[in-house]
C-alpha cells in the first residue's frame, strides 16, 4: 500500500511538472503559425511594415510605362517613373493592407500620334494622395480615384488633356518585390478633340522597398 501511494504521488508531480511545458510548447506552436501581416519586409512572413511607414518603388529595370490608345501605340511612352506611399493599416494577413499614394513622378517621355503632339511638357498626377488597398488574399491592388494630367507639345503650342479612372487595379508579386499594373484605362475628362479618348496605363514598379528604415528593405506581400 505504501509503495502504491509513493508511486502515484511520484506519477502525479511528474505530470504537474509536465503541464506546464505542454502548454508552453503549444503556445510557442501557436505563435509559431500565427497570421503574418500582410506587408512584411526582408521576406514573406517577416517583419511587419509598421504604419505610418513610407514605401518608394522606381520602374522595373528595363521596363516603360505606356498610356496608349486602346489597341494601338499612340500615345505616350516613360522611360522613367516612381511612386511613394504611405502605410495607414497593416492586419494580418488575408486582410487588407491600406496605403495612400503620396507620389508618383514620370520622367523621359515621349509621344507617338496624337493630334500633332511633337513631344511631352510634363505628366502630372492631380488630386494626391490616393487611398490604395493591398489584399493578404490574392495580392491584388485598387488605387482609387485617380487622375492625371498630359500636357503636350505641338507645334501650334501646348495640348492638355486631363484624364480619370475610378478605379486603377494590379497585382503584389512577391518575385522581385514588384507592383504591376497591365491596360488600366483612363477616360478622358477634359482636352480638345485631338487628345486620345481614352488611354490605357500599363507600369511594372518594383523592387518595393521599405524607405522609413534605414536599410530600405524589400517588401513583401502575405
Amino acid at each position: 500500500m505504501r509503495k502504491e501511494f509513493v508511486l502515484a504521488t511520484a506519477l502525479g508531480t511528474a505530470m504537474i511538472g509536465v503541464l506546464p511545458l505542454t502548454a508552453a510548447a503549444a503556445a510557442t506552436h501557436s505563435q509559431a503559425h500565427k497570421a503574418s501581416a500582410v506587408l512584411t519586409t526582408g521576406k514573406a512572413g517577416g517583419t511587419a511594415v509598421r504604419r505610418g511607414a513610407a514605401l518608394k518603388a522606381g520602374l522595373q529595370k528595363g521596363t516603360t510605362v505606356t498610356f496608349n490608345s486602346p489597341g494601338s501605340k499612340n500615345g505616350v511612352t516613360c522611360k522613367s517613373a516612381s511612386f511613394t506611399d504611405k502605410v495607414t493599416k497593416n492586419p494580418p494577413t488575408p486582410g487588407f493592407a491600406l496605403e495612400r499614394l503620396t507620389g508618383q513622378r514620370f520622367g523621359g517621355c515621349s509621344v507617338h500620334g496624337v493630334g500633332g503632339a511633337t513631344g511631352v511638357k510634363s505628366v502630372a498626377v492631380k488630386g494626391l494622395p490616393y487611398r490604395t488597398t493591398i489584399s493578404g488574399k490574392d495580392h491584388s491592388i485598387v488605387l482609387f480615384k485617380a487622375r492625371t494630367t498630359l500636357t503636350l507639345k505641338t507645334v501650334l503650342g501646348t495640348l492638355t488633356c486631363s484624364y480619370g479612372a475610378a478605379k486603377v487595379k494590379g497585382t503584389a508579386s512577391n518575385t522581385g518585390q514588384v507592383n504591376k499594373f497591365t491596360d488600366q484605362t483612363f477616360t478622358l475628362l477634359s482636352g480638345s478633340v485631338a487628345c486620345l479618348k481614352k488611354g490605357n496605363f500599363s507600369a511594372t514598379f518594383g523592387p518595393v522597398t521599405d524607405v522609413s528604415v534605414t536599410s530600405h528593405p524589400h517588401v513583401f506581400v502575405n
